[in-house]
């Protein structure tokens, strides 16, 4: 295997990091309802000037799955970048990148349930490690605050936002729709922009600013145009296996950026519970023999 496929999802995997990054510099800059709006605006107006044509000779196709996508717009596009941006407000930039890494876990976990799909060795007791990781790091090392507490308003909406974004996943898996990716892309896009556009109505939101527009322009066309060209060329190359194991270099990644630009500490509850909630989602990631099969 060639190292220079490796190349286009790690840079892939960068992007989403300083996007993560971008979430957090936009707070008190630009309104969450805004930056969702209008990346996604961007974003999909890009697209129509490659795709539009194409996918409208595939109208007959598209209609009948059209509520699908649909459902797949407010999952991918609403809900999970509304919430991460909304968390930003209240979390850090380390925490939003260590509970992303959460998501193949989440999915694995969604996946036993919707797709009935058997669970894993890894599955199973990676999740366990996960969680126990995942407790340490939200209660700052201190898991009985957590107990007594509950977790941190923002750091429970990335969680949810996580857990959208699994969801997403699950779906795309299970419904399979006749669509290339971008095709697909391009209509949850334009599904999702009127909902964010009554959101952002609803905010009363200020317009985007000159601080604001170099936010807007990143997330809008590295984070949502070439950071997904970049990964689907390496699950093309890669396989989903060995692409989706790079995402792993998420938190590691948003650490390092937030602690460079935006002089975030690393405590040591940091380093211990995304460790091991990182060992966890490696778990869940490689073993993957039946847990019937090995009880048996």
């Amino acid at each position: 295997m060639q190292a220079k496929h490796y190349l286009f999802p790690v840079i892939a995997v960068l992007i989403w990091a300083i996007n993560t990054i971008v979430s957090k510099l936009a707070v008190g800059v630009i309104d969450p309802a805004a930056i969702s709006f209008f990346r996604w605006l961007l974003a999909g107006v890009l697209l129509a000037l490659v795709f539009a044509r194409p996918v409208w000779k595939q109208r007959a196709v598209v209609t009948p799955y059209l509520g699908k996508l649909f459902v797949l717009g407010m999952l991918g596009m609403v809900m999970y970048q509304c919430l991460a941006y909304i968390a930003a407000q209240t979390t850090t930039a380390t925490n939003m990148g260590i509970l992303a890494s959460m998501m193949p876990l989440l999915a694995v976990g969604l996946s036993v349930l919707v797709l009935k799909e058997a669970p894993t060795v890894g599955g199973v007791f990676g999740g366990i490690v996960s969680l126990l990781g995942l407790g340490y790091l939200l209660s700052h090392g201190d898991p009985a605050a957590l107990l007594a507490h509950g977790a941190a308003l923002g750091d429970a909406l990335m969680l949810l936002a996580c857990l959208s974004y699994a969801g997403y996943g699950v779906l795309l898996k299970r419904w399979k729709i006749p669509l290339n990716n971008w095709h697909s892309l391009l209509i949850q896009v334009w599904c999702a922009v009127p909902v964010l556009f009554v959101y952002y109505l609803s905010q009363s939101a200020p317009p985007v600013t000159s601080a604001g527009l170099p936010l807007v322009l990143f997330a809008g066309i590295p984070a949502s145009i070439i950071a997904p060209f970049l990964w689907m060329h390496g699950l093309a190359k890669l396989g989903p296996s060995r692409a989706t194991t790079l995402m792993n270099l998420l938190p590691v990644f948003t650490v390092i950026i937030a602690m460079l630009f935006l002089g975030e500490t690393l405590h040591s509850y940091d380093v211990i519970g995304g460790g091991v909630t990182l060992l966890g989602v490696v778990m869940v990631q490689t073993l993957k023999r039946s847990l019937r099969r090995a009880s048996a």
